[in-house]
């Protein structure tokens, strides 16, 4: 894998800034060979398929997953629990998928991975699917396929389907750089910091008509600053510090929790700052922390984050597209 800017932590002067914003913002059909012209049919969607943090379910936001669906495509970043039924309820189809890119090896981003793979092929996939992700990936893949190897193997016997390792391709991260490409789609990863898992990846992608950020869980980065620079969107996660402590009231482990909360995500108020700096157009907020809590309203998480970024906000929530 190639080196990328991505992972320089460097500061940038303001005219290198310029220029790099303007060549991220040109990236396009003629940019990236083997694009299509930007095809009304082949536009760029973006789906938040769960906006919660945390890895307990929680009655008003599934767990992390989003979708970037670039024509008849469907790529998921993350993976949480009921990962499969949210694309069903947001009409992609589960043998669209193409590639799932997971940005670390915590349970709310990875717990569905395998069933998400599995569900699909039980559906109508029959084309490779390629899997990125920190380490262990790969054993994930193999040991998820043994697990449900008498499901499998009845299916293929008493159904016709294709044996599923055939079709999932798994690759492990160790780095920042390009992570692939496609006629439809550029993506990027940067090591981002999200302690004490590492690596920890944000993930860009670059389409004919878009280009998309998404942070995974991390505190403020550079790297995830040089990364979106110019994007047209960054999805990014968020945590609302006056309800930290109403969070945690009722956890035994209470001063650790808070602590790795505070070391490893980025506040309301962060976050406005990294999109002001990278320059982005459009910031979503995404895995919301505390995000179960009903008196934390849209109003509440703009008001946090407004005054720290002038470009257009989005509060997120299920099943939005953007």
């Amino acid at each position: 894998m190639n080196a990328d800017s991505a992972d320089s932590t460097a500061p940038a002067s303001p005219s290198r800034r310029r220029a790099l914003a303007a060549g991220l913002a040109a990236l396009g059909a003629a940019a990236l060979p083997g694009f299509a012209a930007a095809d009304p049919a082949a536009r760029t969607r973006i789906v938040l398929l769960g906006t919660a943090g945390g890895p307990t379910p929680k009655a008003l936001r599934a767990a992390p997953a989003s979708a970037v669906v670039v024509g008849d495509a469907v790529y998921v970043v993350d993976c949480g629990n009921g990962v499969a039924r949210q694309l069903a309820l947001a009409g992609l189809r589960l043998g669209a998928l193409r590639g799932v890119f997971v940005t670390h090896q915590h349970s709310d981003h990875n717990a569905d991975y395998g069933n998400l793979l599995l569900l699909a092929w039980a559906a109508d996939l029959r084309t490779p699917v390629d899997a990125w992700g920190p380490p262990p990936l790969k054993r994930m893949t193999r040991q998820f396929l043994r697990m449900n190897d008498v499901d499998i193997r009845t299916r293929i016997a008493d159904e016709g389907r294709p044996d599923p390792a055939t079709l999932i391709r798994a690759h492990e991260l160790r780095a920042g750089g390009e992570v692939m490409r496609d006629e439809r789609v550029r993506v990027r990863a940067a090591v981002v910091e999200h302690p004490p898992l590492r690596p920890a990846f944000a993930y860009r992608f670059d389409t004919a008509d878009r280009s998309v950020v998404f942070s995974g869980d991390t505190r403020p980065s550079a790297a995830l600053i040089e990364l979106a620079r110019g994007a047209d969107v960054l999805v990014h996660e968020v945590m609302y510090l006056p309800a930290l402590e109403k969070l945690i009231a009722s956890e035994p482990q209470a001063a650790r929790l808070r602590q790795h909360l505070l070391d490893s995500h980025t506040t309301a108020e962060q976050v406005g700052r990294v999109a002001s700096e990278a320059g982005v157009k459009t910031l979503v907020l995404n895995h919301f922390v505390p995000g179960g809590d009903a008196a934390l309203t849209d109003e509440v998480w703009r008001a946090a984050v407004a005054p720290h970024f002038k470009g257009e906000l989005v509060i997120g929530r299920d099943l939005l597209e953007v």
